[in-house]
């Protein structure tokens, strides 16, 4: 857990030392500011969990404080000092956003037992943050699922992995599941009860990316309503997961590699440093030395990232895999859809064993997915498989080029060539997929 950073502010010099001294005998860090003024100044040099502040002070009263700190910064949490006298001032503090206020005089042990509930009102409203931004699995290996030889292998570097903090590099094609093997070494690490905060770099537009990943102050530009934490900040004490990072523009590569070197950035708009502690993987689909090559991508950002290599085998490498795979996702889709059907023929698993799986083990799922969804019977048949044709099949033979065109041929026709549902069902954007129809002179048929 982080130090927690605290600021008193008070224009009484003893009042000032003694609550000073008090927290720092508790543990905490603390730094103190003799005015409104000062106190600003220090809050846009340094960020702070908690403030305690006097109501009346000459020149920026407290109130004003309040007021400047919670536009800034809407989670810091203040607290306001007052004396019996003022107390009207400290509920109107309150209606205006501050935790609480202290009563003069006060003793240490209360001052300390207010500072631990708001420690732990911090740490409850950070996790259920995150438990909102994701929903995380905590099986050992989130649902990764083989038995074969290379299937072991990245099990086994999983767990050597997962214990270290460097940085890992999850490379793979498409549907080789690289954001589960990112959740299973989140899940078996020392951070595991930590946030695991998910970046797309390929599904962020461009114009977004900044504001997504450090997050903006209010008013930072048209649309900017309010303060909003980015994914950065979010990642804080859990792991930051950096998907598809081969599509990031050159522009925020520089900007990343500066925060992965020292883990301090800058919100959109603002002027206050944020340090935000967290581990690192990235996963890419794309080959990274052929993007340094043409200039796509920053070599010195590889090398940051390229400490751990995790390369995900795809299916067409573990075929041996498959019938416990279909098993699993058969008992999964028939519990969430409510039917009965017992299991699949052997016509249909050898259609299964013979195809080439461009799409990998998120193809197959969905292919399970669909043939539970159309199935008539207690069992799977071929007729039942997105990937059957009575008049084709598909063999170990075909070049791959072959098999994606085949596949995506039928994947359009089954879907009345629906582009964004096949899009969402080949895992591509939709752009992609009418470059494939137009490379393959894919027609639609009359």
């Amino acid at each position: 857990m982080s130090e927690t950073k605290i600021l008193v502010v008070d224009d009484e010099l003893i009042m000032r030392e003694s609550l000073a001294d008090w927290l720092a005998r508790d543990g905490h860090v603390v730094e103190k500011a003799s005015s409104g003024e000062e106190a600003l100044a220090k809050f846009k040099e340094t960020r702070f969990d908690i403030l305690l502040v006097d109501i009346k002070m000459e020149g920026i009263s407290g109130l004003e404080v309040l007021k400047q700190v919670k536009e800034s910064d809407p989670d810091v949490v203040v607290v306001m000092i007052t004396a019996y006298g003022s107390i009207s001032s400290a509920i109107e503090a309150m209606k205006n956003g501050a935790y609480d206020y202290l009563l003069k005089p006060f003793d240490p042990n209360g001052l300390g037992v207010l500072i631990e509930k708001i420690i732990d009102h911090q740490d409850r409203a950070r996790e259920i943050l995150y438990l909102k931004e994701q929903y995380k699995e905590r099986t050992r290996f989130e649902s990764m699922i083989g038995q074969s030889r290379s299937m072991q292998g990245i099990f086994d570097l999983i767990q050597d992995v997962a214990p270290m903090r460097s940085t890992v590099l999850i490379m793979g094609e498409t549907g080789t599941g690289k954001g589960l093997a990112a959740k299973a070494i989140h899940s078996n690490s020392p951070w595991c009860d930590g946030p695991f905060v998910t970046v797309n770099c390929g599904a962020i537009p461009e114009h977004l990316m900044e504001s997504e990943l450090f997050g903006h102050q209010k008013g930072a530009f048209t649309d900017a309503k309010e303060t909003k934490k980015g994914r950065l900040e979010l990642a804080h004490g859990g792991t930051l997961f950096l998907d598809e990072i081969g599509e990031i523009s050159m522009r925020m590569q520089i900007d990343l590699l500066r925060v992965l070197e020292d883990r301090v950035f800058y919100r959109v708009g603002g002027t206050q440093p944020i340090e935000s502690d967290f581990r690192v993987i990235a996963a890419t689909n794309r080959n990274i030395e052929e993007a340094i090559h043409k200039k796509l991508f920053r070599e010195d950002l590889y090398y940051r990232l390229n400490v751990i290599v995790l390369k995900m085998s795809s299916l067409r490498e573990h075929k041996e895999d498959i019938p416990i795979l279909v098993d699993h996702f058969l008992k999964r889709f028939c519990h969430e859809t409510n039917k009965n059907i017992d299991h699949i023929s052997r016509e249909a698993l050898d259609e299964l064993m013979l195809y080439e799986w461009p799409g990998n083990v998120r193809e197959l799922e969905n292919a399970i997915e669909r043939a539970v969804v159309v199935s008539k019977g207690r069992e799977i048949i071929p007729q039942d498989l997105p990937i059957f044709r009575a008049d084709q099949t598909y063999h170990t033979g075909s070049s791959l080029k072959e098999i994606e065109k085949g596949h995506i041929t039928q994947v359009l026709n089954n879907n009345q060539w629906n582009i964004s549902k096949c899009a969402v069902i080949l895992d591509i954007d939709r752009s992609t997929l009418y470059h494939k129809i137009k490379r393959y002179q894919i027609r639609r048929p009359d």
